[in-house]
């Protein structure tokens, strides 16, 4: 991650953007105050800022011990997720959500066709055999955005300064909830900003192959 950075930030300076760069460390936590892992946050330019997009084209999505694995993923808008199933079971992969409607069995060590997302938002990802067993894919058409680690941290090295404003999701929120927004000036060498959300109890997410 700190290597693609790296790479972010050479071709922002060359392009004459990155004389001026920052980090910017975001800070989540629940009601409770404890740091919330697998939230996205996504940062968007405001005003006369422009940046192209760093996000991936393709993210994988693994079938093990009857669980997908990242539990989030985060694409750019046209971007794809691949499916590899590591597991002895075949899979049913399937998806309702609005931004993209998908079914297909994945039987033991394949690989699947790249599943294609051309609308932003978020894909709630299930197994037709296996009901435990969900994820996410978040597409965005914002430049910048990454997920929360164990202790609820996400960092983005080498932002150019200007206005953003920074989206959260978690797979936690209330569906039909409101995303949470803040606005964000980055300027000098340092911005931090900080979410505290409500979210429905870990035990809400069996099953909750739900649209957003």
């Amino acid at each position: 991650m700190l290597g693609y950075f790296r790479y972010v930030a050479l071709a922002w300076a060359l392009a004459g953007g990155g004389a001026c760069a920052a980090t910017v460390t975001v800070a989540v936590t629940d009601s409770q105050g404890r740091p919330t892992s697998d939230a996205v946050v996504a940062l968007e330019p405001a005003g006369d800022l422009s940046l192209p997009s760093h996000l991936p084209d393709r993210a994988v999505i693994a079938q093990r011990d009857e669980t997908f694995i990242p539990l989030v993923v985060i694409v750019k808008r046209g971007g794809s997720v691949v499916f590899t199933n590591n597991d002895t079971t075949k899979h049913q992969v399937y998806s309702f959500s609005p931004i993209k409607q998908f079914a297909f069995e994945i039987d033991q060590g394949q690989v699947s066709q790249p599943v294609f997302f051309p609308q932003s938002g978020v894909a709630a990802i299930g197994c037709n055999i296996h009901d435990q067993m969900i994820a996410y894919a978040y597409v965005t058409d914002a430049p910048l955005a990454a997920i929360s680690d164990a202790k609820g941290i996400v960092q983005f090295n080498d932002v150019p300064a200007g206005a953003y404003r920074a989206t959260l999701w978690h797979p936690r929120l209330a569906p039909g909830h409101p995303w949470p927004k803040n606005d964000l000036k980055v300027e000098g060498t340092a911005a931090v900003l900080s979410f505290t959300v409500s979210l429905l109890p870990p035990m809400g997410m069996k099953n909750m192959h739900t649209d957003y």
